[in-house]
């Protein structure tokens, strides 16, 4: 299996997917955009994970590269390739699919809990969500959910927290695959997003409970095997 990676800033990477990729023996592949790197061919590709970052899937006039990383993302729709997208991943997805991304009501960043969509139990992805859980987030816009797509999950101040489109197109606006390193670079590196607003938590906070990454990670593995089994 070939799995490649779109990586937007330096701290925001795989988490805890990397070991999970490596110990099935696949390869693992990386373009980092903000490097101006080039994307390969979509034909040397059977995964696409799409990760997160400060900027906006609207900021094209700021950072070129979204231009291209949008046609990438399309032509790895057409080719019917799996796609997962994690934050600024599911936006760009959506945005591929023809929906709106925007600012939402309240930006969320910390621990909060998801709910799973009634119709997310019918899904092959969908269910593979729990009913409830407390997962990580940090996010500042949302999307409209895309046409065809099915809603999974949603949150207290997020209604569109996971879609799927197809069974091998995942978006989602929280992310699993943090660990506890990952949460360290994610807040030196976007300090300044940690307001007082409703849903923002401090980093203290956030890093007070080491137990939540591991049961956070556990919650992505199914996801993940849910996702390699429609390329079998």
């Amino acid at each position: 299996m070939r799995v490649h990676t779109l990586k937007h800033v330096p701290f925001e990477g795989l988490g805890s997917m990397l070991p999970w990729f490596r110990e099935r023996g696949w390869q693992v592949s990386l373009t980092e955009l903000y490097r101006d790197e080039p994307l390969p061919p979509v034909d040397e590709i059977d995964w696409l994970v799409v990760m997160g970052g400060p900027m906006s899937a609207n900021d094209e006039s700021r950072h070129a590269w979204l231009k291209a990383e949008k046609d990438f993302i399309g032509q790895a729709l057409q080719a019917d390739k799996a796609i997962l997208g994690v934050c600024l991943g599911s936006q760009l997805i959506a945005d591929v699919l023809g929906s709106r991304v925007y600012k939402n009501s309240e930006p969320e960043i910390g621990w909060f809990p998801i709910q799973r969509s009634p119709e997310a139990a019918a899904h092959p992805l969908g269910s593979l969500f729990p009913e409830q859980a407390e997962v990580f987030h940090w996010h500042g816009e949302t999307f409209d959910l895309p046409r065809g797509a099915v809603h999974l999950a949603r949150s207290q101040a997020c209604l569109n927290q996971a879609f799927a489109y197809g069974d091998r197109v995942l978006g989602l606006q929280f992310h699993l695959e943090t660990t506890r390193k990952a949460l360290e670079d994610l807040a030196h590196g976007c300090a300044d997003e940690l307001v007082d607003r409703p849903f923002i938590q401090s980093a203290d906070l956030m890093l007070s409970d080491p137990g939540r990454f591991s049961r956070l990670n556990r919650l992505l593995d199914p996801i993940l095997e849910g996702l390699a089994a429609r390329l079998e």
